[in-house]
């Protein structure tokens, strides 16, 4: 598929998306993503909560600031479309459950991503930012636990890269695992950074 097939591609499945209604007697419908054909990373999370929800801009919210922290990228460029797509696992806010947010929706996961990545020839690196992302891009490490998975970074380094969540839900996890910040998010980063710099 060449460049401008794949842009009127993507743009009629993201106008598709965006008239979604398939969750709606779950939720309030108001998906959320960011893409591009000349995206070279994506990142996968797993749903907007309320804050993205309202605003409509993906981690925009203290999730997004620690995201953001860990791989040293300024607003613009995270946010640069172009450069780097946000699909999460579930495009609409699932609402509140008893300890959290509730996980998201597997109907946008199941109808959209294939199509989507089919858009996204450029694709170099996946950050699959928790549990969701990790089951459903990395089914070898279904049986694994998160900490398992993330230590197994160099497993499927540098196309797909297993991260926790960076919800402040996760102090404790990552209180407990110094290692992941000190060792793994400076090789990630600095593998991310010559991506985005590289225009060829």
């Amino acid at each position: 598929m060449d460049a401008e097939a794949s842009a009127l591609n993507q743009q009629s499945l993201v106008t598709q998306i965006e008239a979604c209604r398939l969750c709606e007697r779950w939720l309030t419908p108001r998906p959320v993503i960011r893409v591009s054909p000349s995206a070279r990373v994506l990142i996968v999370g797993q749903a907007p909560g309320r804050r993205v929800h309202e605003t409509g801009i993906p981690w925009n919210d203290p999730s997004g600031d620690r995201l953001r922290a860990w791989l040293q990228l300024e607003r613009s460029l995270f946010y640069d479309a172009t450069r780097i797509a946000i699909v999460p696992m579930g495009f609409c806010y699932p609402g509140k459950g008893r300890t959290g947010d509730l996980p998201p929706r597997p109907e946008c996961y199941e109808t959209w991503h294939p199509s989507l990545l089919e858009t996204m020839p450029h694709l170099r690196c996946m950050l699959l930012v928790g549990r969701y992302a990790q089951r459903a891009y990395l089914p070898e490490a279904r049986k694994l636990s998160l900490d398992e998975t993330v230590r197994r970074w160099r497993d499927w380094f540098p196309e797909r890269i297993p991260l926790p969540h960076p919800s402040p839900r996760n102090r404790r996890w990552l209180a407990q695992r110094p290692w992941f910040e000190t060792e793994v998010v400076p090789a990630i980063r600095s593998h991310l950074h010559g991506l985005l710099a590289d225009r060829s």
